[in-house]
């Protein structure tokens, strides 16, 4: 098993926040069936950041979706803050994540007929926040479209869709933030402000990170970077970062 180096955040807890076990995801193809994780065993402790690079087509993303509880494995377990989320119903799962698991895609999948401040609010009203509305236009000012609160993700950049995104994602407090290449859809300046957002709001508040990326130099800011080729996590190392 990958066993988590020490690049953890002060205070974070001792239950790891990611589990792990021999996961394995098979896939049905016109050819046939197809391995697309073969047999994934990691921990992630509470408080890391960590970076999975590779290839396209090694696994990657279906990495993430699995960890995260939106796609279930053929086989094995995940365990995410110690609860096995393996055998869920969506529904359960679903709303095992609320609070607890915050996710940012690269194409944002911000719903088009809410507001920015509606879409940032939907969270925290399934929660049942009674200032769902007033947390919302906060987490709004932190990445900086407090002036963009009434308008539609069609009215929005790429990179202002993608800040009302984190910004969902962060809102209810999540132990852990997944970001599936949050910059892959931005030029290079937005792309990298976007990177500053996620890594000083999450890094003030604590959470795991877990980042999916291809970019060399958003990897080598997490303090973990994982490495997959065809299904399997092949490279597992500390970056500068783990010191700084």
């Amino acid at each position: 098993m990958n066993n988590p180096p020490a690049d953890i955040h002060p205070g974070a807890s001792e239950l790891p926040a990611l589990q792990l076990s021999d996961v394995r995801l098979t896939l049905k193809s016109m050819a046939g069936p197809v391995d697309i994780l073969t047999g994934i065993d990691l921990t992630v402790a509470a408080g890391q950041t960590v970076a999975l690079t590779g290839p396209s087509g090694s696994g990657k993303s279906s990495l993430l979706m699995v960890a995260a509880g939106l796609e279930k494995p053929t086989a094995g377990r995940v365990v995410v803050a110690g609860t096995d989320i393996t055998r869920m119903g969506e529904d359960a799962a679903a709303r095992f994540r609320l609070g607890r698991v915050g996710i940012v895609f690269q194409s944002f999948h911000l719903i088009p007929t809410m507001t920015a401040l509606e879409n940032v609010a939907v969270p925290l009203e399934l929660m049942g926040v009674a200032d769902a509305f007033d947390r919302a236009e906060r987490e709004l000012r932190e990445v900086g479209l407090i002036l963009r609160t009434d308008h539609y993700p069609g009215q929005l950049s790429g990179g202002e869709q993608q800040r009302v995104a984190l910004a969902r994602a962060l809102a209810p407090g999540p132990q852990i933030l997944f970001a599936d290449e949050p910059t892959g859809n931005l030029d290079s300046g937005t792309g990298a402000g976007i990177a500053d957002l996620i890594f000083s709001l999450n890094g003030e508040r604590g959470a795991t990170l877990f980042l999916v990326t291809h970019e060399d130099s958003l990897a080598r800011r997490c303090g973990r970077v994982l490495r997959m080729a065809d299904g399997r996590i092949v490279a597992d190392s500390l970056s500068a970062a783990a010191g700084a």
